[in-house]
């Protein structure tokens, strides 16, 4: 079972992987980083993208019709002309608000495999 640093080096080796994170949604916070940031700055990223998490899992319309046990959404899925952003959000034993941010190059990422491998990842991340 991988850690946080493990997890995010796994996440790395998929293809087209620019760069990833593991960020705590409440705080805006990356509690672990690995490659390059769309912005230059991990914190600055990690700050961006909670906000769109912290607005999926908060907004009904999202929520609704949830089986109630994790967290609501599972993943989201952002496309720019450049890229895929895939976060996902990790289900641990405590009150978990933390997701994977997976940055893959449009080119060269394969979004489906991505989406698949930060499932795995996420089930058997090791938090705490």
């Amino acid at each position: 079972m991988p850690g946080i640093d493990e997890c995010l080096l796994e996440a790395m080796a998929l293809p087209g992987a620019r760069g990833a994170s593991l960020v705590d949604w409440t705080s805006g916070l990356a509690l672990g980083t690995a490659g390059d940031s769309p912005v230059g700055d991990h914190e600055t990223t990690a700050a961006e993208t909670a906000e769109l998490a912290r607005s999926a899992a908060e907004f009904d319309s999202f929520t609704a019709g949830g089986a109630g046990q994790g967290p609501p959404v599972e993943d989201l899925i952002v496309t720019t002309r450049a890229g895929y952003h895939v976060l996902r959000f990790v289900e641990t034993s405590f009150d978990s608000s933390v997701f994977l941010h997976l940055w893959l190059d449009r080119d060269s990422g394969n979004l489906a495999l991505a989406r698949l491998r930060l499932r795995d990842l996420a089930e058997r991340l090791v938090l705490g």
